[in-house]
């Protein structure tokens, strides 16, 4: 059994850019200009939204019955680290390499501009299949991509599933079953997810205000991030990973951070890692009242009065669902890495300074905060208490 599985290449898209060089800056500088008012999503009127900068590159012509919006942000992931994965299968071969992505919005797109086609004429959309909606689709497309003939197989378990996809990679890896995987996930806005989440009354009308006393509910955003998982060692370790079902609430954590605090240790017994050698936490931190309180206590019950320099990023990118443990990782990999950030920062904590006295006080990051340790961790909480909490580890803490 591999013991320690290594990130040696990661792709990453949201709204703060396509690919690692056009995100880095933007992650450091806590730059929030990708979020924007958007009509067409809710009936009558706009909504924040954070969407991709620039538009996704159609799909080569033989993959085109596969067209939606998220396997175009696919594509264009794995194109971004194409020589790698080219690598890992002249090493591993394409039979032994995995793929294991997560997702909760697919093609649904697709399947909405499809639907209101045939509401119009009776018919469908020339050219149009249930693959580009179907959950599943976002595996097969990029194993057939990418030439790749190992498992192949989507997770979809709400906010957590681009998280899970990695450690359920992993768990391939572990059991014998590849060699090495592509990991990580996607998702892309559409009408469904956010009239959805309106309906649920925790959608905040203006961009989101994490750990504030004023927050009041999520942005959505889109994205994606991927990653080659394999044996051989590179500068970014995946030290540790922790699951839980607490199952509080179909759609509420629990209020005390039992299954917060139970994924943390989890993923932190994994490592063989103290809570002292955590240089960094990306929080969960969706700025709903529930998620942000509990996850506080959890903060406060695991790190003490010493609490590392924390932040979410969901000000930066918006919730991004089923992508959002994927991006966080991908996040943490470009905050640990030498090469991508040489000084050390980690990603500051944007939002308007009021804290909520209700609250444990967390370490926030402000701009020029540096990891205070060798790993860091982030957090992925889920509807029906499905977390999962990635650790990883890079070349040491920064003076």
């Amino acid at each position: 059994m591999t013991h320690r599985l290594y990130l040696p290449a990661m792709a990453v898209a949201s709204c703060l850019g396509l690919g690692k060089a056009a995100t880095i800056g933007p992650l450091m500088a806590g730059d929030r200009s990708g979020i924007g008012r958007r009509d067409g999503f809710l009936p009558g009127r706009s909504v924040p939204l954070a969407g991709l900068p620039a538009p996704l590159p159609p799909l080569p012509d033989h993959l085109g019955g596969w067209d939606s919006r998220n396997n175009r942000l696919y594509a264009l992931l794995a194109g971004e680290i194409a020589a790698e994965i080219e690598a890992a299968k002249a090493r591993f071969g394409a039979h032994r390499i995995a793929v294991v992505v997560g997702t909760s919005t697919s093609g649904i797109a697709e399947g909405e501009a499809a639907l209101a086609h045939h509401g119009a004429t009776g018919g469908w959309p020339e050219g149009f299949h249930y693959r580009q909606q179907e959950t599943g689709s976002g595996a097969a497309f990029l194993a057939g991509l990418l030439g790749l003939s190992g498992p192949a197989y989507v997770v979809a378990a709400a906010c957590s599933s681009g998280a899970k996809a990695i450690a359920s990679a992993r768990r391939l890896i572990r059991a014998g079953l590849a060699d090495a995987a592509i990991a990580g996930g996607a998702d892309t806005l559409c009408r469904m997810t956010v009239c959805g989440f309106t309906a649920l009354e925790a959608m905040a009308a203006t961009p989101c205000n994490p750990m504030s006393a004023n927050r009041s509910g999520i942005t959505i955003g889109e994205g994606g991030a991927l990653f080659l998982l394999s044996p051989d060692a590179a500068e970014i370790a995946l030290a540790g990973l922790g699951e839980t079902s607490d199952a509080h609430h179909i759609s509420a954590p629990d209020p005390e951070g039992k299954g917060a605090l139970a994924v943390m240790d989890a993923a932190l017994a994994d490592a063989g890692l103290a809570p002292g050698q955590i240089g960094y936490v990306n929080l969960h931190g969706t700025a709903t009242p529930l998620n942000d309180a509990m996850e506080s206590k959890a903060m406060a019950e695991r790190f003490g009065a010493a609490q590392p320099p924390a932040s979410s990023t969901k000000a930066l990118t918006g919730h991004t669902l089923g992508a959002a443990g994927a991006i966080e990782a991908a996040f943490l990999w470009l905050t640990l890495s030498r090469a991508w950030n040489p000084e050390g920062w980690v990603p500051p904590h944007v939002w308007d300074g009021v804290p909520d006295p209700a609250l444990p006080a967390l370490a926030l990051a402000v701009p020029g905060t540096r990891l205070a340790g060798p790993a860091a961790i982030s957090n992925s909480f889920a509807f029906g208490g499905a977390n999962c909490c990635i650790a990883l580890a890079g070349g040491g803490g920064r003076p």
